[in-house]
């Protein structure tokens, strides 16, 4: 019998647990949730095995509070930390979590020292910067996840404006994940045709500052909470790539190393994602503009790194 890929999602919270339901439901691996307070991953654990008569999976689902049982694991995903609440920026999370991902990353990899670790946790630019300190791995395999979600909000509201199928719509997004990111229009196109030509530039505009306020829009719906369906499905088309070894090209947060002009930052970028982790930087051609707005957004990202001390 062939053994199953484990994968371990470090924090049972709305993202963790439900970025594990989107695997358990492609059938890809055994799935343990780790989380500090008890009683907490083993509920959310038995939840969902107790779907398998549904979704039909033969996956192994446990929860845990001991780093132990996480042993093994070929991808760990780090959701652990605080979640940003209305009136928080993504750097107000900086020190509140900045602790926590050290602490985690440390004592899950020294156990799984073979992982592809993918972080969650915002600010997540930083906190993935924090976790690879923490874990001593080589920079491809720790990466964030953050463009593909950001793109993914962006496709949708191209598709919303347009009145088609977010499935025919291309786009994607560079930069921090925060309020600097920066959407590629004129890489943006629907059914191959450039949406610049069909949507006006008030539109486009105003889709774009939709897009980089698009986790703050449900923290002001919801008010006490925040987004986890669309994370944890980004989450999950990650950990996919890694096990099944797919080599997709996927906006991540990836470790820069002269690429766009920057070096020593994780930031926002597309990738190809295989089962080393970050297999290839792709770099595209930007205008002056589009390099303009990247920089400044990068430059967003090493201010919170110098208050930690990077």
């Amino acid at each position: 019998m062939t053994k199953r890929p484990k994968v371990t999602l470090v924090g049972a919270g709305n993202v963790g647990a439900t970025t594990g339901m989107w695997l358990m439901a492609r059938n890809l691996c055994d799935l343990v949730l780790f989380d500090v307070v008890e009683g907490w991953p083993q509920g959310k654990a038995l939840d969902l095995a107790e779907a398998a008569p549904i979704f039909g999976h033969t996956v192994s689902v446990t929860g845990t509070n001991d780093f132990a049982e996480t042993a093994g694991s070929d991808v760990l995903v780090v959701t652990a930390g605080s979640p940003r609440r209305p009136g928080m920026t993504r750097d107000d999370l900086l020190k509140v979590n900045n602790d926590v991902i050290s602490d985690v990353v440390t004592r899950a990899v020294a156990v799984s020292p073979e992982a592809v670790v993918i972080v969650v946790t915002n600010p997540v630019d930083v906190m993935t910067f924090v976790a690879q300190r923490a874990s001593g791995l080589p920079h491809p395999r720790v990466f964030g996840m953050a463009g593909g979600l950001d793109s993914a909000r962006f496709r949708t509201f191209l598709a919303w404006e347009l009145g088609v199928s977010a499935k025919d719509v291309f786009g994607f997004v560079m930069g921090g994940h925060g309020d600097q990111m920066v959407p590629l229009v004129r890489y943006s196109t629907v059914g191959g045709e450039p949406v610049e030509k069909r949507l006006s530039k008030e539109a486009i505009d105003r889709i774009v500052t939709r897009t980089r306020g698009g986790g703050g829009e449900i923290l002001q719906l919801l008010k006490n909470g925040s987004a986890f369906v669309a994370p944890a499905a980004a989450t999950a088309e990650m950990v996919e790539a890694v096990l099944l070894d797919q080599r997709r090209t996927i906006p991540v947060v990836a470790y820069l190393n002269g690429e766009y002009g920057q070096q020593g930052v994780y930031v926002g970028v597309p990738a190809v994602i295989g089962k080393g982790g970050v297999e290839q930087v792709v770099e595209i051609d930007l205008q002056p503009d589009e390099q303009a707005a990247f920089d400044a957004s990068v430059a967003a990202v090493r201010g919170p790194l110098a208050v930690l001390g990077f």
